[in-house]
């Protein structure tokens, strides 16, 4: 057997493993028991890769499934215990922030597949997108949406953060700001958080990552037919704004907003997801060529989370400079549409080679492959999708 073939039979063990009863995989048994929205669109693609599509549907349909009439979609899903953490967010069943809507992707690539997504799905997807660019704070300098959490941008931890941190960035002070920030989100009268007085931040990732999701549901458009033509403007003016963002000094897109003059500068992997989007070939040229370079963010098991040349840079520590599995996987996809085959193939073989060497870590250091956080975790999988032909 093949190592591949041996690391695939492994991942198909572990989510399977992962499964439980209310239609989704756990990300991890112990540490990660619930439901997380951009976890599951990711298990989605590889219940689909593994010969599973019946799970897959199940799985996007149970995240999308507590959707408000606005369009927002939870970051969080409890339906093995709907009271859990009620007091954190102030409401039963779900969270009351989003994440990353990969929602789009997702559906994309099961029909890319020719596996039937339900109708409803597709317009749940189209709705969760919409209610991002149409109800969602905007910049006001950049057009860019802002983020009401940093919990929403994904990346939960990262130094592009560091800035609304009161009294500076300490983790214990980080902590506490994260909780207390939840129930001064403003919100429309059905909940649906719109805007955050003290993070009021717009990620250039978080924004690549709209722009994305909805260039793949326009990819899909016959199932859509006009209800994406609005979406895809708006999506497009995002693209644009992001080219904007680029800094050729940092080789970085600055985020904009309540940071853009300090921490939104660092330079971080989640900074890079614009190559998903932009057009400009000198920016993705400059892009890419740091995601393999060994002295920004190349290393030998996936691109580190944090380039080497900032100061906070630390190969262990919660997003500060372990390789991610689930950015290297994005940052895989843009270089294949955006054409650096050379690029793509890099990425696809050192993630896998730390995915591997970790035991499918939720996190790992980029350059041992030691495994951080909790493992294993379901979304280390995604390398199964990085070595397919």
């Amino acid at each position: 057997m093949s190592a591949e073939t041996e690391l695939r039979q492994q991942i198909a063990t572990m989510l399977d493993r992962h499964w439980v009863a209310e239609g989704y995989a756990a990300p991890n048994e112990t540490v990660y028991p619930w439901q997380w929205l951009w976890d599951s669109c990711f298990h989605v693609l590889l219940w689909a890769e593994l010969g599973w599509p019946d799970r897959a549907v199940t799985e996007l349909t149970q995240c999308l499934s507590t959707q408000d009439p606005l369009g927002f979609v939870p970051h969080m899903n409890y339906q093995r215990d709907p009271a859990a953490h009620e007091d954190l967010w102030g409401r039963t069943g779900s969270s009351s922030i989003t994440q990353p809507p990969m929602y789009g992707h997702a559906v994309a690539e099961l029909l890319r597949q020719g596996i039937d997504v339900p109708e409803s799905v597709v317009r749940a997807a189209v709705a969760g997108l919409r209610f991002l660019l149409e109800h969602r704070a905007r910049d006001a300098d950049s057009g860019l949406v802002l983020l009401c959490h940093p919990w929403e941008s994904g990346a939960d931890d990262s130094p592009r953060w560091d800035d609304t941190c009161p009294g500076g960035f300490a983790i214990e002070r980080w902590r506490a700001f994260k909780r207390e920030l939840v129930p001064r989100i403003e919100r429309s009268p059905e909940g649906s958080p719109l805007f955050s007085p003290d993070f009021a931040v717009a990620s250039v990732g978080f924004n690549a990552l709209i722009a994305f999701n909805v260039a793949e549901l326009a990819s899909v458009h016959e199932r859509l037919g006009e209800d994406i033509a609005p979406l895809v403007t708006a999506a497009d003016e995002l693209g644009d704004a992001l080219a904007r963002r680029w800094d050729a000094d940092l080789v970085s897109w600055v985020d904009a907003g309540a940071t853009a003059g300090g921490s939104g500068r660092y330079r971080t992997l989640d900074a890079l997801l614009p190559l998903l989007v932009v057009a400009e070939e000198a920016q993705l040229d400059a892009g890419f060529e740091s995601l393999v370079d060994p002295g920004a963010h190349g290393a030998a098991h996936g691109p580190t989370g944090v380039h080497r040349g900032e100061p906070m840079f630390e190969a262990h520590t919660y997003w500060r400079g372990p390789a991610w599995p689930q950015l290297s996987y994005l940052l895989w996809v843009a270089a294949r549409r955006q054409g650096r085959s050379k690029v793509a193939a890099s990425i696809g073989r050192s993630t896998t080679s730390g995915a591997a060497g970790s035991g499918l870590a939720e996190y790992w250091d980029a350059d041992t492959a030691e495994g951080l956080g909790a493992v294993p975790q379901s979304w280390a999988g995604l390398v199964t999708l990085m070595t397919s032909p």
